[in-house]
């Protein structure tokens, strides 16, 4: 793991527009539509770990199907300027790049929702046999993955009291280190058959070592998936080269795709052109070559890779957006983006720490390779007060039940002003 960002800052204002001037990618943030207050000064957005801003590219993608609907109607679907029957393989290159899928070999497709995703893949590869029956995840999980894995194993006739085990962090710490994840392999992985963690996890923003957590449920014999809600387009992905079987992400947060976006799916090659893997069909995921003989065609042959777990039309309109987010992303660049990340919120980090306060402390790990772009704050007194009073002063971030306010610096839109502003009104806000 490497260590802390080390760089030395300084805490005057002065020095925070030294570093914008500074910041090769500080034009990305007039790509985004920034929310504003009442006497129409920007916000400080640090909420893109929940919902990214609308670039400004996306109202004119969307205008653009809204036309070929009114002008095409239903001939859009092939005469359109992006016709809609292939619309989903425009995110091909663009998708393997973010998640560090292989090229050309239909790792990444994008589509339904993450929970409806997490369901299907479940579907295909939690597969209990014998001994072999349970699933193990990380707590605390964002809600729905908790809801979604005790209920299908409910549906597979699963009691999750038996069949679910939970990685939890040790007494007295936030997070969770690796050495307990390889611990619980080491004991139950011969009872394990679907590893499913969160690649960040929602509430401490703590970074887990994908590959490592693949290298050991595969050591044990497990099938090892990712929800990457919290950590597409926020760290670098391999998803190939670490071998995860499959993984799941949305695209409002740091994607920028809107509220309910298309969300999207990684199934590793060894497994995508694998057309034996009991899955729930629909025509999209059919043949393509055949798709349009209907009835003609009454059994289902799914087309050997990720696209063979489609079920529906695409949903074109929701589409649009993440096609503006995803033009900026490759423009830039992850290694960019990232380098930027760790600058930035280190910077934050900094700052807050320069004034000491029993009143709060950040429970994101300190390592690099361990936080991403979100910093989880515990606030031991008064913790909605606190947060009441940032939002009085126009910060944007969110609070997280009992005592956490997460603020996430996002290389793309926010500035080092924009983190100097915050520290100095935390600062106030604790002072007072």
């Amino acid at each position: 793991m490497h260590a802390a960002n080390t760089e030395t800052f300084q805490t005057d204002e002065a020095s925070a527009h030294s570093l914008d001037q500074a910041d090769a990618l500080a034009q990305c943030r007039t790509q985004f539509h920034l929310p504003r207050s009442d006497s129409g000064e920007p916000k400080l957005y640090f909420c893109g770990n929940s919902l990214g801003l609308q670039p400004i590219a996306t109202r004119a993608l969307i205008e653009q199907e809204l036309d070929d609907w009114r002008d095409l109607a239903v001939d859009a679907h092939f005469e359109g300027k992006t016709p809609w029957f292939s619309y989903h393989e425009v995110f091909d290159e663009a998708g393997t790049r973010l998640v560090g899928a292989k090229p050309h070999t239909g790792e990444v497709v994008m589509m339904n929702s993450l929970t409806v995703n997490l369901h299907l893949l479940m579907v295909s590869f939690f597969r209990p046999t014998g001994k072999r029956t349970k699933i193990l995840m990380e707590a605390p999980a964002f809600p729905s993955d908790t809801y979604a894995i005790k209920t299908h194993l409910q549906t597979r006739g699963l009691d999750p009291s038996e069949h679910l085990l939970v990685v939890t962090p040790a007494a007295g710490e936030h997070t969770i280190a690796t050495a307990d994840i390889e611990a619980i392999l080491h004991e139950h992985g011969d009872e394990i058959a679907l590893v499913l963690f969160g690649g960040v996890n929602f509430f401490t923003g703590q970074v887990f070592d994908i590959a490592k957590i693949t290298e050991l449920g595969h050591a044990r014999g497990c099938i090892v998936g990712f929800d990457l809600a919290h950590a597409v387009g926020n760290v670098p992905l391999d998803l190939h080269d670490w071998d995860v079987d499959f993984a799941a992400w949305c695209s409002y947060k740091y994607l920028n795709a809107g509220p309910g976006a298309i969300a999207g799916v990684f199934i590793h090659a060894k497994h995508a052109t694998n057309s034996e893997l009991p899955r729930y069909g629909g025509w999209w995921g059919n043949d393509p070559d055949t798709r349009f003989r209907m009835h003609l065609e009454p059994e289902f042959l799914p087309k050997p890779t990720a696209e063979g777990w489609q079920l529906s039309n695409p949903p074109i309109l929701a589409m649009a957006p993440l096609r503006a987010s995803l033009e900026i992303f490759d423009e830039v660049g992850m290694d960019a983006l990232r380098a930027k990340s760790i600058k930035l919120t280190g910077y934050l980090r900094w700052l807050i720490e320069q004034q000491p306060s029993d009143r709060f402390e950040i429970i994101t790990p300190r390592e690099t390779d361990a936080q991403g772009c979100q910093l989880s704050i515990l606030v031991h007194d008064q913790p909605r007060e606190t947060f009441k009073a940032l939002e009085d002063s126009n910060i944007i971030g969110d609070f997280r039940e009992p005592n956490v306010i997460r603020i996430a610096p996002t290389p793309l839109y926010n500035s080092y002003h924009e983190a100097w502003r915050f520290a100095n009104i935390l600062t106030s806000v604790h002072a007072g």
